[in-house]
């Protein structure tokens, strides 16, 4: 009991640091977001468990800029009591993606703080990696937390997005990223009836 209240401790500091990272943003685009926050944290027990890419968590302290510093702390911190993910199967994606890439719920259906509103979560990609281009049907707003990196709305232009940066996708619009040198952590939120979804990975041009 008390290895659980350790780690709902550290749990509830990473969503509390997320919190605190986007409102302190002031942009207009996340009110909507943050209004859907749950106003009392409810605690959920949260099975850890771990994917490959979390090894570049070590790394990822020495970019942060001031701003996001003390999330950058809590999460690391909390890194070992959260249920990191990938959606797509080793047979879906190309072996480098699969090593480099996970994902984590803070806040929502299965995050240790309960929402059926809103998730909020943090990706985390390797260097030199790309994210092919997906969609759903949730409405979503990533912020990069740790590392620049390029995305991609549609078929537009690759534009390099740096800490702080608000990127907004429409349900259903496709979207893809690309990291350079250094790991990308980046938050992300959903808006949805449906939060059980799974984003799906668009075909490619050999599939069409």
């Amino acid at each position: 009991m008390r290895c659980q209240a350790a780690g709902w401790q550290f749990a509830a500091t990473a969503v509390a640091r997320a919190h605190d990272f986007l409102t302190g943003l002031h942009t207009p685009e996340l009110a909507a977001f943050l209004d859907e926050w749950p106003a009392v944290l409810q605690p959920r027990l949260v099975v850890p468990s771990a994917v490959p890419v979390i090894r570049w968590l070590s790394d990822v302290p020495v970019g942060a800029p001031e701003s996001s510093a003390k999330l950058v702390s809590a999460l690391v911190a909390a890194a070992h009591i959260l249920a990191w993910q990938r959606s797509y199967s080793a047979a879906e994606v190309d072996a480098a993606f699969f090593e480099n890439y996970g994902w984590t719920e803070l806040v929502g259906l299965t995050g240790p703080a309960a929402s059926e509103r809103l998730a909020c979560g943090v990706l985390l990609l390797g260097p030199h990696v790309t994210y092919p281009s997906h969609r759903h049907e949730a409405r979503e707003i990533y912020v990069p937390v740790v590392g620049t990196a390029a995305w991609q709305g549609g078929d537009g232009h690759w534009l390099d997005r740096s800490p702080g940066s608000v990127i907004q996708h429409a349900p259903y619009e496709p979207h893809a990223m690309r990291t350079g040198q250094s790991p990308l952590l980046a938050l992300y939120l959903w808006r949805s009836a449906n939060l059980a979804q799974k984003s799906r990975l668009d075909p490619t041009p050999a599939q069409t």
